[in-house]
């Protein structure tokens, strides 16, 4: 009989597995979401990706997440050079962290900045 065809536990195993699991808290008797089967494999390019760092400069401090080509889906206006960041387009997404209205208004005011124009602006007080 090919191995695919086997049972994978009896009954009474499974049963005895999740008692043992229970105490451990794993498993499908611990509540766990993930009872049995391989880890979902973990997207790196995400998990690198997806965190904002913080950056200090001249004027403020600024929150700032990067954005893989493969992510970027829309078309947004760069304010540093005023011209198109185009899906599929690796660029920066920035916000203040230091906003006059607190955390939420300078998140709601991020903007897509390409990441050359990020680097190269100027820091003069507008």
């Amino acid at each position: 009989m090919p191995r695919s065809n086997r049972p994978r536990r009896a009954a009474s195993a499974n049963a005895a597995a999740g008692k043992a699991s229970a105490g451990k808290g794993t498993g499908r008797a611990a509540g766990g979401k993930h009872a049995a089967g391989p880890a979902a494999e973990l997207d790196l390019e995400r998990a690198r990706t997806g965190i904002a760092r913080r950056e200090s400069a001249p004027d403020g401090e600024w929150m700032v997440r990067s954005i893989s080509a493969s992510r970027a889906g829309k078309t947004y206006v760069c304010p540093g050079c005023f011209t198109a960041v185009t899906p599929g387009t690796a660029h920066l997404v920035v916000w203040s962290e230091d906003h006059i209205y607190g955390a939420a208004a300078g998140l709601a005011e991020r903007r897509h900045w390409h990441s050359n124009c990020w680097t190269s602006r100027s820091y003069r007080y507008r």
